[in-house]
């Protein structure tokens, strides 16, 4: 396609090279700034996230007036999200983008693409219903994301907390954060794989509000994978009664931290003081960690649980922290520093989907329309992670978080010349990163969905 003749205003501002002005306007025509997108698409086509959610929502449009299917509107919103344009209207400008065209297969001489009123009217449309569907079909995708049922899952359960500048459906103020906003919970398993994410006010999860939800994720993993262990992390406001009886109920394995109180702290007084002596004649001053394990529990429990208590003591002070647990095998310092504290990357998890994907992006009126929103953050989280997973296992690449891999492999200034029998799309001769761009599109097929 030819460039743009019609005269546009120069960039102002910029300073003459070698004697020699400049002079920048936007009327290149047929180019791109996100080239790279054509792989995320590849990956969104063997995960199919576009098409296993527009088969949860009932289409109230008339049929013969429909010019976007729903599988094409949620492909284009989660490319946009995936390419760093969490904004829907950025829908306006990149509906005419060739790269996004060609990414929901059309020609880029062909109509545009839907734009940003559309994409609000398909954020309200689900209901309820439809909501669960969709969280039952991304339970799906987690599970097909395995080449083979695992034997033993993690599963990472937290909350974050959500900010909102409006009126809002759900909102409530938290002290501690001074604010409203929502306070959704998510998980993720053990390789960083998101499997779920509800909306909710922004207030402490109760043990029955925790119990409801694993009930419903046990259940539907269990559907695909009736004999596959499930162990649960979570820190210690998830150590509920209610939690505690689901998983003995259930067959669940479970590593929880818990709050200190008076009656715990009394197992590990002397030891406490022990190690606080031995800090203070160390040589050097260095932190000094030790590990006990009782069994006890709260007057609320139904039974005793296994207790691992942590102390360490550094220049800061005595440090002591504590984890229920199911776990009958492994030392305590084996369960709390090589199983307990990996649940730390769940944070990383969230961030990478709160800050690289803008999943806090909730500002709809209706609290329906925010979950779906959750929803589309996720699925665009899976484009990226799935693209990640493609990279050699021991590069660097492998662990590159989300913003990176858009930076380096999606942002690719691209000119594309549609042809009668082919399109062409020239990318920088100085792209940095192209052979492992190549390398990731060589193992598309590796992907299981």
């Amino acid at each position: 396609m030819p460039a743009d003749t019609h005269a546009t205003l120069p960039l102002p501002g910029l300073s003459p090279v070698a004697g020699k002005p400049i002079i920048a306007r936007f009327d290149g025509g047929s180019l791109s700034s996100d080239g790279g997108l054509l792989a995320l698409r590849e990956v969104e086509a063997r995960l199919g996230v576009a098409r296993r959610l527009a088969a949860c929502i009932d289409d109230p449009r008339a049929p013969e007036r429909i010019q976007h299917g729903l599988a094409e509107m949620l492909r284009f919103r989660l490319l946009m999200i995936a390419a760093g344009y969490e904004d829907g209207n950025d829908a306006d400008s990149l509906r005419h983008d060739p790269l996004f065209k060609l990414a929901n297969g059309r020609l880029p001489g062909e109509a545009a693409l839907c734009s940003q009123p559309t994409l609000s009217r398909l954020e309200n449309t689900p209901g309820p219903r439809a909501l669960i569907r969709m969280a039952r079909a991304m339970v799906a995708l987690y599970c097909a994301s395995f080449r083979q049922v695992p034997r033993r899952i993690t599963l990472d359960i937290d909350d974050t907390f959500d900010a909102v500048h409006g009126g809002q459906q759900l909102r409530l103020f938290n002290a501690y954060y001074d604010e409203y906003g929502f306070q959704p919970i998510v998980v993720f398993d053990g390789d960083g794989r998101p499997v779920a994410a509800m909306l909710r006010p922004a207030r402490r999860p109760t043990g029955a509000e925790a119990r409801n939800l694993l009930r419903r994720l046990v259940r539907e993993i269990r559907s695909h994978w009736p004999r596959v262990e499930i162990l649960i992390r979570a820190d210690s406001h998830y150590c509920a009664p209610e939690v505690l009886d689901f998983c003995r109920a259930t067959r669940i394995d479970f590593l929880l931290g818990v709050a200190s109180t008076t009656t715990l702290r009394r197992h590990v007084e002397a030891l406490e003081a022990s190690t606080a002596r031995r800090h203070t004649g160390a040589p050097g001053g260095e932190k000094l960690r030790r590990y006990k394990e009782f069994h006890d529990g709260a007057a609320s429990w139904s039974r005793v649980e296994r207790i691992i208590a942590r102390v360490e003591v550094s220049a800061q002070g005595a440090d002591t922290r504590f984890v229920a647990t199911s776990l009958a095998a492994g030392s305590a310092r084996t369960i709390y520093e090589d199983l307990y504290c990996r649940r730390g990357q769940a944070e990383n998890h969230i961030k990478a989907w709160k800050r690289h994907l803008a999943a806090d992006r909730t500002s709809c009126c209706r609290a329906t329309a925010n979950q779906f929103r959750l929803m589309l953050h996720t699925g665009a989280y899976w484009l990226l992670w799935s693209l990640r997973s493609l990279m050699p296992r021991r590069s660097t690449w492998r662990v590159a978080q989300f913003d990176t891999l858009r930076l380096r492999l999606v942002k690719l200034a691209t000119r594309v010349v549609a042809m009668k029998t082919r399109i062409m799309l020239h990318l920088p001769s100085a792209c940095p990163d192209r052979a492992i761009l190549r390398l990731a599109l060589e193992r598309l097929p590796r992907l299981t969905c």
